[in-house]
């Protein structure tokens, strides 16, 4: 079970999370957001990481001159699109890419999924009119679409309570969470992080067996 932890503003943070068995981290360049940081200090971030980390930007219908930016500036890993970004928008930048896709009806995510087939990975993630993510609410697991589409991320509200659950009900491949494993906004309880990695390993073993 491959764990990212989004929503990183802190060098601190980061090492945390990738000290403890995170597989990714999720720097956010959204304004909207209260996680959202400038490039120089994403870039700052990811010079203090271990090679092999994966490090996702993460946008909300962003112009091609902000992507642009950011990759100029930060090591980029992948992107992530949680707008209403076009297949062609998101595969001009030279990068693979996730896109989120928000918990509706089945024919609505169905036809997201076929909008974006050249996708990584898609985020499955709580709809909540007006936002894009991070809302710290939870969907209704049983709706995670099967693995025939493809890599299978599952978001919305997890924490270390709920996530062995979660994965035992939606048996995604990776999980991504931020406001689960935080003190306050921003700012990642290590402790808590650590345990949120370890139990969504576990369960990741459990599902295996």
């Amino acid at each position: 079970m491959q764990v990212k932890i989004c929503g990183i503003t802190n060098s601190e943070d980061a090492r945390a999370a990738v000290d403890a068995g995170a597989d990714a981290i999720g720097l956010i360049f959204y304004q909207g957001s209260k996680r959202c940081i400038d490039e120089h200090l994403a870039a700052d971030i990811v010079a203090q990481l271990p090679p092999y980390t994966s490090i996702n930007a993460l946008f909300v219908n962003p112009t091609e001159a902000e992507v642009r930016k950011v990759l100029s500036t930060v090591a980029v890993s992948q992107l992530q699109f949680h707008g209403e970004e076009s297949s062609a928008f998101c595969e001009q930048f030279d990068r693979t890419y996730i896109k989120s896709i928000p918990v509706v009806d089945a024919a609505r995510m169905k036809a997201l999924i076929a909008d974006h087939t050249n996708a990584r990975a898609y985020l499955f993630d709580t709809h909540v009119p007006g936002e894009h993510g991070g809302t710290g609410k939870t969907f209704d697991w049983t709706k995670m679409p099967d693995k025939n589409i493809g890599h299978r991320i599952l978001a919305g509200g997890l924490d270390t309570e709920n996530v062995a659950k979660a994965i035992r009900i939606a048996r995604p491949d990776a999980v991504d969470v931020s406001g689960g494993v935080e003190s306050q906004p921003g700012i990642k309880n290590h402790e808590t992080l650590e345990r949120f990695i370890a139990a969504a390993k576990l369960a990741g073993r459990d599902l295996a067996l």
